[in-house]
């Protein structure tokens, strides 16, 4: 062969090469079937960027994380779960007063190279590389200590693992090493040989989500970011749940029937089908993180919708002033309430739930939950609340109310679009007692002095054909004009947030000031001698949520500002999220 055939037949072989891709046979990915019902994974390495985003992040959090396992930990020990308590502590110990790096490192885990956590059926799998077997044989061995005995040790297919069964729940927890990767999964406690192999991956998937490739197309389609995707599948989950012969799904409704006493009958065969045709509305759910870096942290949400969902509602333009324009203001929420299309909607699907209710005993309560939703949208067409379209809340300052019974102080402008803004005016007046006279003119005009007084601070209103305009406090007179003139959304476009991070680290406080007071009346009626059995519970339940309040004050410190907008697209209804660190 001649040199330059020999170097164009090399040249044809790399491109096909290249085309085929390098995919690694033991990937987290690779064990996944191709079925699962649920999936959360990254699809390539994690840079150092992202990792170090990740670990930032994760260091804010856990010292919240830790108190509050402590705090579920004591809880337990209050149930008579000495070993649940145990084992709790002892991953709490972990982490306690460490870096998040240092807490993974020392377990021996490789979080960059690759993690899975999917379902095989309903039960879930936690796959995740590791960067040393030895240090996290070594963390099994603490939580052994811990719990006061070796678990118990079997084989599976030439395959060793460890396991250990929740108290009576008939639920097992198995936990093995897989070549470089750690493994535990939730199964059945009586689970035969066959399920634990594919569990741990002994025995692999006729077809995995690797081979699928469903979830890099998934990533491709939506945007997220090979680091972090993940998909609900209810189309496959819904059913599962519905037959009752999934194995776990399968040990839980025993479970409860020795728990009550009671036999649980069988599902009919009712439910599947109707569990088919609720998934049929709603067939999947995806997430994914679009951007994360060291100041960035961006996320969407996919619900898929059936075709006469987003026909409803993705070409239609909400005529709410604001909806579409930028916002700036320290909280600026618009949401949109097109309830002439929401009433048609919502009365439709009314309608086909009465025509074929739904028999199977899970889903019956959804008929009179239906009949009650068309009776309310029936409601709803009664001018003006027919006529509104949405509305639209700006903050300039918020200040906390120093007692219950006293309002928060704020300033600030809400827009309340409507097809019938004088109907609205005229209601207005007459829940307040006096006739509210505003031009149609944009000019704002102050509001009586009883609403003024009422609210401890001077209130303005403007109006003009498509909306109305109502300022709090000083000044907030000079912005109406701007408030009804601001740009309408998109078609489809549903909700639209900016939060800034002195607004949002001011409601968090005021938040974690109401969690601390709830805990310590909580831990103050537990002592008392007359409690009640569960009150020491609640009590610990209260002081969890003081904990995560704890937190999220600390994250909040690096806040620059909160994003957030809604949308539906011809695919379904899709959430995005932004929030800016310093």
């Amino acid at each position: 062969m001649r040199p330059t055939k020999r170097l164009l037949a090399l040249g044809v072989a790399s491109v096909l090469l290249a085309a085929c891709g390098h995919k690694d046979k033991d990937a987290p990915l690779a064990f996944v079937p191709a079925d699962t019902p649920y999936v959360f994974a990254n699809l390539d390495k994690l840079d150092d960027g992202v990792y170090d985003a990740m670990m930032i992040q994760a260091d804010a959090e856990l010292p919240g994380q830790v108190a509050q396992m402590k705090s579920l930990a004591q809880d337990l020990d209050t149930k008579g779960n000495a070993d649940g308590a145990r084992l709790l502590r002892a991953v709490a110990a972990e982490f306690d007063g460490k870096k998040a790096e240092a807490a993974v490192d020392a377990m021996g885990l490789d979080v960059k190279s690759g993690t899975a956590v999917y379902g095989v059926g309903l039960s879930p799998v936690v796959r995740i590389s590791l960067a040393d077997t030895a240090k996290w044989e070594a963390f099994v061995g603490r939580l052994e200590t811990a719990y006061g005995k070796k678990l118990e040790t079997a084989d599976a297919g030439g395959q060793a693992y460890r396991h250990v069964a929740l108290s009576d729940s008939g639920i097992q927890v198995v936990i093995a090493t897989v070549g470089k990767q750690a493994v535990a999964a939730l199964l059945p406690a009586d689970a035969a040989q066959p399920a634990i192999r594919q569990a741990l991956g002994v025995d692999r998937p006729e077809k995995s989500l690797q081979d699928d490739g469903r979830l890099a197309d998934l990533a491709k389609e939506k945007d997220y970011k090979n680091y972090a995707v993940g998909q609900v599948d209810l189309t496959r989950l819904l059913p599962l749940v519905a037959t009752g012969k999934d194995p776990l799904f399968a040990t839980f409704l025993k479970h409860q029937s020795q728990k009550t006493g009671e036999p649980i009958p069988p599902l009919p065969p009712s439910c599947q089908a109707e569990a088919t045709r609720i998934a049929a509305r709603v067939p999947s759910i995806s997430f994914g993180y679009t951007r994360l870096d060291l100041h960035h942290q961006d996320q969407r949400i996919d619900v898929a919708l059936a075709d006469d969902i987003t026909k409803a509602f993705s070409g239609l333009k909400v005529e709410l002033p604001g909806l579409g324009g930028e916002a700036k203001e320290p909280f600026d929420l618009s949401l949109a309430l097109p309830v002439e299309q929401l009433r048609t909607f919502f009365t439709t699907q009314s309608e086909a739930v009465a025509a074929k209710p739904f028999e199977c005993p899970a889903f019956t309560g959804m008929n009179d939950s239906f009949a009650k939703l068309g009776s309310t949208m029936q409601q709803a067409a009664i001018p003006p609340f027919g006529d509104i379209r949405g509305v639209r809340i700006m903050l300039d300052s918020f200040k906390p109310a120093a007692s219950a019974a006293q309002l928060p102080a704020m300033t600030g402008r809400v827009v309340i679009a409507t097809r019938n803004p004088s109907g609205l005016l005229a209601m207005a007046g007459a829940l307040t007692g006096g006739e509210l006279k505003v031009p149609s003119d944009g000019k704002p005009v102050p509001l009586p002095p009883n609403i003024s007084a009422t609210l401890g601070m001077p209130t303005f209103a403007a109006m003009n054909g498509q909306a109305i305009a109502i300022g709090l406090g000083d000044g907030e007179d000079n912005k109406l004009d701007g408030a009804l003139m601001g740009a309408l959304g998109d078609a489809g476009r549903m909700v639209r947030l900016h939060l800034s991070g002195d607004m949002y680290r001011s409601w968090v406080d005021v938040m974690a000031e109401k969690a601390q007071t709830y805990a310590a009346g909580m831990a103050e009626a537990a002592g008392a001698d007359d409690a009640p059995a569960d009150q020491a519970a609640n009590a610990a339940a209260a002081e969890r949520s003081k904990l995560q309040f704890d937190a999220m004050k600390q994250q909040a410190s690096r806040v620059v500002q909160v994003g957030g907008e809604a949308h539906v697209d011809e695919k379904g209804l899709v959430f995005s999220g932004s929030v800016e660190y310093r």
